[in-house]
């Protein structure tokens, strides 16, 4: 909200600069920016009439006016605006004056006719963006005042950004009792009577539903001048509101909306068909709004003439029954919609109006008749017109429900001193009326304009913003702060993510909502989950794999000239099924570019396949690595290369898969890299039995190395497995430790070196305990995988 300080200040004026006020508000809560009205003014404009105008000599769109500025001497001006007219008070720069924007005003000839001036317009003056001709000011401007000083320059902007539960606040009446309360002052309400009634005139009103609108108020007012000009003053303060002029009807509606808080509405009463309901909208409905829109209704709230809807209840009126140049009769609306009537229909069709913001943070339900009487005054001092009866519809207000505020409980959350009497004479400051109830208690009635105010606690924030924030002491805890107990369900996630980012990796977050074009062809067997109502259009599906967040993720890196990428996540997929949506957890990784860091020291090569599989071991290890039969074995997946993918099972199930990006895939990607990738499935990823205690061996270990000659299409983890079968219970470890293909093997075929370490628990293992193993192990490697052992 924008407000003009010259307008607050009417209602409540603190002794303090406007930067002091703005500080004083961002303290108490309410975001508030305070700014000069004009960042430069210009000088040596007054005002001026124009007592003729006379078409150019010599140029069509040119007129020449004899300006009256107020010295007795009418001066020569040539103008081009459309709207330059005898008898129209508008600014006028006198030769000297300057403009904002550095320009100089000095006599001239405009095509062969002299011009001492010129005459502005708002954007001239640095009042508007745009204009189109001459700012015209009411008849009753006095030539030769100072534009300065007719229309109150020195002023100031304040820009409130409001939190959605202070609604209240989004007026000068409202921000003036703010203002009140915090400086100890009484803001200037002016005094609203009612209207003295001269017509008969009115139009029954009745409301459907009480829940969603508690109260509504309607007034006819004929025999309005069609000719009336909403007055400078009006215009100005809308201006500096950020609310342009548009009828004087309409600008009444938007000058109370400003000054009191209460959204209104004004219809032609000509085109009404018939008397005014409140009802409910009925399927297949539309209407035709104010800004042209037509929307096709469901059962929002509405308001009906007859049959026909006329307007969009709290939001907007219909362009069928509009006030425009020749309304000489409306009727006014004033109503108390509820909150949860009105939120969300702005949004639903795509609308933006200051009713609707207004109404969806709940506007006072004791208001509506006083800013009607308002709208009534000022619309008989500047459109003239006679009064009818208030038409009325509703229920009684229900009573405010007390609150108790104990003092005690007070002092305890401020944990500073807070005398009674300051508690009691800021709540009314508020507006809150106080009963005792009992010692150090209090029960609390919230004023009509507070919805926020419901706990006790409420209050106590209360307390603590007009004592000030400020003004509560910094204290050190007194108590010791002990660690608490990490839940057992969080451990391992917390150690898996410790030893990826102990081995290089880098935790990230990404999106839940992922684009259905990429995440099709990555994981073509899963149908995405689409949103109704998607952020942008590459975030059209819920996620059924990480990597379409990594890939974005390392893309974005990569277009900064981070080459290395190690990003890992641990997060939920979602997929549907029969019972509904699933979220499964899993554990995905991405790697690209070098395998180290850029140092001096050691050179470094792209990281690869084997090196994946290496953290992918570490990550197993933290489960149980081998004793937890974790084991590697050549897959395929959809979005990675046939030929370097690998599946990770444990005890036969599948707990994953990881591999190189298809490279077809990343060239229809447009990727600048084919990045390795892995994802596993965290429940059985994740799966631990209670771990058992296993004493260090008192006894030597012995080591027996073998290579084997065998097929190239045998896997290296078959000869593992099998070693691990037949080798016996002292095989304390097994390592595969070279593999060669070339010189000296026939084709088709490589050697694998296996180291085996032996050691048992209870006694010393001898040469020939060994040497069966090893004999176990050839004998079987021989039989079943066809293995040779290397001369």
């Amino acid at each position: 909200m924008q407000v003009s300080e010259r307008w607050l200040r009417e209602w409540a004026n603190p002794p303090v600069t406007a930067a002091e006020l703005a500080h004083k508000l961002n303290l108490a809560g309410l975001e508030c920016e305070a700014a000069p009205l004009l960042a430069e003014r210009a000088s040596g404009v007054v005002v001026g009439r124009i007592l003729s105008a006379e078409r150019h000599p010599q140029a069509d769109r040119l007129q020449v006016c004899s300006v009256d500025v107020g010295d007795g001497q009418p001066r020569q001006i040539v103008c081009g605006a459309p709207n330059a007219r005898a008898g129209l008070c508008v600014p006028c720069a006198l030769p000297g004056a300057k403009l904002p924007g550095g320009m100089e005003i000095k006599d001239a000839k405009l095509r062969g006719v002299d011009s001492s001036g010129m005459l502005c317009s708002a954007k001239e003056l640095a009042l508007s963006d745009k204009s189109e001709g001459l700012l015209e000011l009411d008849d009753s401007a006095v030539p030769g005042t100072p534009i300065e000083t007719y229309l109150q320059l020195e002023d100031g902007l304040l820009t409130l950004e409001l939190t959605p539960n202070r609604g209240d606040c989004l007026s000068v009446a409202g921000l003036a009792r703010e203002v009140a309360a915090l400086y100890g002052l009484e803001a200037c309400r002016p005094a609203v009577s009612a209207a003295t009634l001269d017509s008969e005139q009115t139009l029954a009103v009745a409301v459907d539903s009480a829940a969603d609108c508690t109260a509504y108020s309607g007034r006819v007012i004929s025999g309005l001048n069609p000719a009336a000009r909403t007055p400078d003053w009006m215009r100005e303060k809308l201006r500096r509101s950020g609310i342009r002029s548009i009828h004087p009807v309409v600008d009444i509606t938007n000058y109370v909306l400003i000054e009191l808080g209460q959204p209104l509405h004004a219809f032609d009463l000509a085109k009404l068909s018939g008397p005014i309901r409140v009802r409910r909208a009925r399927a297949g409905e539309t209407i035709k709004l104010l800004n042209d829109d037509t929307v096709q209704l469901r059962d929002e709230l509405l308001i009906t003439s007859g049959e026909v809807p006329v307007a969009l209840a709290g939001v907007m009126g219909g362009a069928e029954s509009g006030v425009g140049e020749g309304t000489t009769a409306i009727f006014f609306e004033s109503a108390a919609f509820t909150p949860a009537a009105i939120a969300g229909v702005a949004r639903r069709h795509k609308l933006s109006s200051d009713a609707a913001y207004r109404f969806e943070r709940g506007v006072d339900p004791a208001l509506h008749r006083e800013a009607l009487e308002r709208a009534t005054a000022l619309t008989l001092v500047i459109c003239g017109g006679q009064v009818g009866p208030i038409s009325f519809a509703g229920a009684e207000r229900p009573a405010v429900a007390a609150i108790r505020l104990r003092h005690a409980r007070l002092l305890a959350l401020l944990g500073c001193e807070v005398p009674a009497s300051e508690v009691e004479t800021l709540l009314r400051r508020l507006g809150i009326a106080l009963t005792a109830a009992g010692d150090g208690e209090w029960l609390c009635t919230p004023p009509s304009w507070r919805f926020d105010l419901a706990i006790e606690q409420d209050l106590i924030e209360e307390v603590a913003r007009l004592h000030g924030y400020e003004n509560i002491p910094v204290l050190p805890y007194a108590a010791a702060l002990s660690p608490a107990v990490q839940s057992e369900a969080l451990r391992p996630s917390v150690r898996i993510k410790d030893a990826l980012v102990a081995r290089g990796w880098q935790e990230a977050v990404t999106y839940s909502f992922v684009d259905a074009k990429l995440q099709a062809r990555l994981t073509p067997e899963f149908t995405g989950i689409p949103l109704d109502n998607p952020i942008a259009e590459t975030m059209g599906v819920m996620r059924t794999s990480l990597w379409s967040g990594l890939i974005g993720a390392w893309l974005h890196n990569h277009q900064r000239q981070n080459k290395r990428a190690r990003f890992f996540e641990l997060a939920a997929t979602f997929a549907e099924n029969t019972e509904g949506i699933v979220e499964t957890p899993r554990l995905a990784g991405l790697a690209s570019g070098p395998l180290l860091d850029e140092q001096w020291g050691v050179g470094s090569r792209p990281v690869d396949f084997y090196d994946i599989k290496a953290d992918l071991e570490a990550v197993c290890a933290i489960f149980g690595g081998e004793a937890a039969r974790f084991r590697f074995e050549a897959g395929r997946h959809p979005a990675l290369h046939p030929g370097r993918t690998a599946r990770l099972l444990r005890d036969g199930i599948e707990v994953g898969v990881y591999g190189e990006l298809h490279p077809v895939l990343a060239r229809e990607l447009d990727l600048p890299a084919a990045p390795l990738l892995f994802e596993l499935d965290w429940a059985q990823l994740s799966q631990a039995s209670v771990p058992a205690a296993r004493p260090v061996s008192e006894f030597p270990a012995s080591r027996r190395d073998l290579a084997v000659v065998v097929d190239e299409a045998v896997p290296a983890q078959a000869l593992l497995d099998l070693v691990r079968a037949t080798a016996g219970p002292s095989l304390s470890s097994l390592r595969l430790f070279d593999v060669y293909r070339g010189q000296g093997l026939r084709e088709g075929s490589k050697s694998v070196a296996l180291g085996l370490i032996f050691q048992d628990y209870s006694r010393t293992l001898t040469v020939e305990d060994i040497d069966a193993a090893i004999a176990r192990v050839t004998s079987a490697l021989a039989r079943d995988l066809g293995a040779v052992l290397r001369e």
